[in-house]
């Protein structure tokens, strides 16, 4: 009976998990090690001129502290035995390293205002057009191109000492085994990776000036990048594990959990902070309809992610932090849904990708001032609040599916839910009466099993990732949602559509 253990890090935009997951006579087992709590942190401060700017940074110190608990968690409890780690995380962001190791300056948090407007700067110096057509990639603030352009337009006189760019994952990769490569899925959302050759861009990295040297190498997913520092492992007191690049941007971790039995007819949402909305086709889509619609080519394991951000449960958990911060308490996720199931239905419909969400400083007030100036009563208390949220983003949902389905052809028959946000039945449900089609809702924890599912084809115990699906199946439960109230939900949706056209 053979035993393999591998250690999952999944590093979300508001929480990191670490996970031990198990193979053991064909079954897969999976136990959480460690779990907490992060955010982007604050600061205003002085730039040369004197002018006082707000900038947010993420603690990388934290992170890095929080993984090295949880594989000490892991020697204490399960092992002093590991055959590999592998490591998800958002798909924005990095640090600048010097030749020395050193990082020239602190992780700016993809909210930060300094990105407002470099879209513009980015369209400025390379046609948009051929930017699609080379990354697949639509125009998001926060995409790696606007931070690195941003870099070279106000951090200029730093440039001759960086030795490389690190992506948020292989930050942690290069603590803990000097590894500074990235894996495709991560490189591809950058808008800088070629979506074809899976190399960067030289064209792009030239009109943007970036120099190609500060680029790490990319790998693909399954490839063993090192292992752990030998003074690490033994101050942990495990063996030096190898380090496997999983999918670390960690919707295509998600997606590759997902227990999809045909491509054709599934949408994949990942739920969790973003709803990371999409299908899985063969190869990227860069036609003009594609680019119109604003939807982006991500990489996979072994297939391409066509999808569309949409705000997620950013929205209330930034309801939750107002409302923390107003009266004291932290009103749990299911105190909230309990009063939203009594609230009124479709008493304000919102669009949960209105700019005025990205970083309001007060998100109730911002819900309020949409339905103001979009005609509507704005929600009375805290359980109507959040029921339009989750009304409004199953609405959207089934506009992004639309829209791809344009796209891409064919027709959706069912929904995948996976991530944190599958827990929500609430929302479970909403999108399966939106649609008008059945929702499947898990694993739970489809980033970290993805993430594990990858380590095993890097350990040679897969050969593809369609070999994990029999075994996600067997190992893990998917409630079933079943669509009621066709018409009601049809004549919300007209509301819906109308109430976007006019903001437009």
């Amino acid at each position: 009976m053979s035993t393999h253990r591998m250690f999952a890090v999944d590093l979300g935009a508001s929480s990191g998990k670490c996970f031990v997951g198990t193979i053991e006579d064909g079954a897969l087992s999976v136990q959480p090690i460690h779990r907490f709590e992060h955010e982007g942190v604050s600061f205003h401060l002085a730039d040369a001129t004197g002018r006082l700017t707000e900038r947010t940074h993420w603690d990388d110190t934290l992170l890095y502290q929080n993984i090295i608990v949880g594989l000490c968690a892991y020697q204490r409890e399960v092992s002093a035995t590991l055959d590999s780690i592998g490591i998800d995380a958002w798909g924005a962001d990095g640090a600048v390293v010097s030749a020395d190791g050193d990082m020239l300056g602190k992780i700016y948090c993809y909210r930060d205002h300094r990105l407002d407007d470099m879209i513009a700067a980015v369209k400025s110096r390379i046609d948009e057009r051929r930017v699609y057509q080379i990354t697949g990639i639509h125009f998001q603030p926060y995409n790696v191109s606007n931070q690195l352009l941003w870099f070279v337009l106000n951090r200029w006189a730093l440039l001759e000492h960086v030795a490389k760019f690190l992506p948020t994952p292989t930050v942690f990769y290069n603590f803990l085994g000097g590894v500074q490569q990235v894996d495709s899925s991560w490189a591809s959302v950058t808008q800088l990776m070629d979506a074809r050759e899976n190399t960067w861009s030289r064209e792009i990295l030239e009109a943007l000036e970036i120099p190609h040297r500060i680029m790490p190498a990319i790998v693909a997913p399954g490839a063993v990048m090192g292992k752990l520092l030998a003074p690490l492992a033994a101050s942990v007191g495990i063996n030096r594990a190898k380090l496997i690049a999983v999918g670390a941007h960690d919707t295509a971790s998600a997606f590759a959990a997902a227990p999809v039995a045909d491509a054709r007819e599934a949408l994949i949402i990942s739920s969790g902070t973003w709803s990371l909305v999409g299908k899985l086709i063969p190869k990227a889509i860069t036609s003009e309809a594609a680019m119109a619609a604003s939807i982006s080519n991500e990489g996979g394991i072994g297939n391409t992610r066509f999808l569309k951000s949409c705000m997620g449960a950013w929205l209330v958990q930034e309801l939750r932090r107002v409302w923390r911060k107003s009266d004291g308490n932290d009103m749990s996720w299911e105190a909230l849904n309990g009063l939203a199931v009594e609230a009124p239905r479709f008493a304000a419909l919102i669009d949960p990708d209105d700019p005025g969400f990205y970083h309001p400083s007060d998100m109730e007030r911002a819900i309020a001032e949409y339905c103001e100036k979009t005609g509507q009563s704005p929600p009375r208390g805290r359980g109507a609040t959040v029921r339009a949220v989750y009304e409004s983003l199953a609405l959207k949902y089934r506009m992004l599916n639309e829209q791809l389905c344009d796209v891409c052809g064919g027709r959706t028959r069912v929904v995948h839910i996976v991530g944190g946000g599958s827990k929500n039945e609430m929302l479970n449900q909403f999108t399966a009466d939106a649609l008008a089609v059945p929702v499947l809702a898990g694993p739970e924890e489809a980033t970290a099993i993805g993430n594990l599912m990858v380590q095993a084809m890097g350990l040679g115990l897969l050969g593809t990732l369609e070999q994990a699906l029999p075994i996600i199946k067997r190992s893990f439960p998917i409630p079933r949602y079943a669509p009621h109230n066709p018409a009601e939900w049809d004549s919300a949706y007209g509301r819906f559509c109308r109430i976007l056209r006019q903001q437009r």
